[in-house]
């Protein structure tokens, strides 16, 4: 019988469900390695094992020992996003270096939580996303290149943020900026990732942020002026598994950042989909598997994708590596989890 493992945040919903999803599948129950165990050198799952790799986000001692923050950086600052990243890279090659099955490959992982490399690495499969703006290395750089491009309202991502942390929703003019963003600037200029949305309207305030941010490398994006539907502005988390779409959520908000955990709603599916049409949202689809395609060495990959303002187009924002936490969606009767574990199943 096929023996599950799973290296995550043992408190992490996502490894709860996943776990509970092997046991009713009649499996014995995976093994759970901490990544706070696997980050101090720590057993690693070897051959024999058939193995998930979820998030190292939500817990502090875990953020603290991926970017070798010290004790005072507070749980949630905006910090050492490319030491995270650094750190993340290094423990996965460890972890594929033992010699387990993997689930979702190392690299693939690694491409998807950069978003410089997924983006150019998308474009170059003529996968359709928003035009990038080339590297931008703080608040002149940027407003110097979207002068070039001719660009006014652009999405200033940290390039290995998640959850939209330190994401930037930027509208700039001759004598008119205005940022929307989940960042917090607290006193002395430290950055929060907070679940209250924000509007900065003093240049001085967006240039401090942009400025603290590009340390740690920048991806700015043309703005995709998106869908809407009763007043909302809509886009789409579709899980592909096994280079399937299956499960989709609608993600609607009041503001241009439309993650859940940000308040925001959910929308219905049927609805969208109907105002789509039976052809773009059929294109759209086949483009969220041609996403997957891209990835050919991992079982799932959350697909964040939006439709434009008139239906007619669409574009792929990011690729998340562990964007699959989609409670009571259901597909086939599936969730997330029994979906994978059923195609894991089948591929080993």
């Amino acid at each position: 019988m096929t023996t599950l493992s799973v290296i995550g945040n043992p408190a992490n919903r996502r490894v709860t469900m996943f776990v509970r999803a092997a046991l009713d599948a009649g499996l014995p129950p995976p093994r759970v390695y901490a990544w706070r165990d696997v980050l101090r050198g720590g057993p690693l799952p070897g051959p024999g094992e058939v193995v998930r790799i979820d998030s190292a986000g939500e817990d502090a001692e875990v953020d603290r020992l991926l970017r070798g923050a010290p004790a005072e950086a507070e749980h949630g600052e905006i910090i050492g996003g490319a030491a995270a990243y650094a750190g993340l890279a290094a423990a996965l090659h460890r972890v594929e270096a033992a010699g387990a099955t993997l689930l979702n490959a190392p690299d693939d992982i690694l491409t998807m939580s950069d978003k410089r490399r997924c983006h150019a690495l998308l474009s170059a499969r003529g996968v359709p996303v928003p035009p990038a703006l080339p590297a931008v290395t703080g608040y002149d750089s940027l407003r110097a290149a979207m002068r070039s491009a001719g660009w006014g309202r652009v999405f200033v991502k940290p390039a290995h943020g998640s959850s939209a942390s330190g994401v930037l929703a930027l509208t700039a003019a001759p004598g008119r900026v205005e940022a929307v963003t989940s960042v917090e600037r607290a006193p002395g200029g430290r950055l929060f990732n907070n679940l209250t949305i924000r509007r900065y309207d003093r240049e001085a305030d967006v240039a401090a942020i942009v400025d603290a941010l590009a340390g740690d490398g920048l991806h700015v994006e043309r703005w995709f002026p998106k869908a809407g539907v009763d007043g909302r502005t809509i886009d789409l988390r579709v899980v592909v598994i096994a280079g399937e779409p299956r499960h989709v959520v609608v993600r609607a908000s009041r503001s241009p950042l439309t993650n859940l955990h940000l308040g925001n709603a959910r929308g219905d599916v049927a609805r969208v989909r109907g105002l789509a049409g039976t052809r773009a949202w059929d294109a759209a689809m086949e483009t969220c598997a041609r996403v997957g395609a891209a990835f050919p060495r991992t079982l799932m990959a959350g697909v964040d994708l939006m439709f434009g303002s008139r239906w007619e187009r669409y574009a792929v924002a990011e690729v998340n590596a562990f964007g699959d936490l989609l409670p009571g969606v259901l597909d086939r009767g599936e969730d997330t989890y029994t979906a994978q574990i059923r195609a894991a199943l089948c591929a080993v």
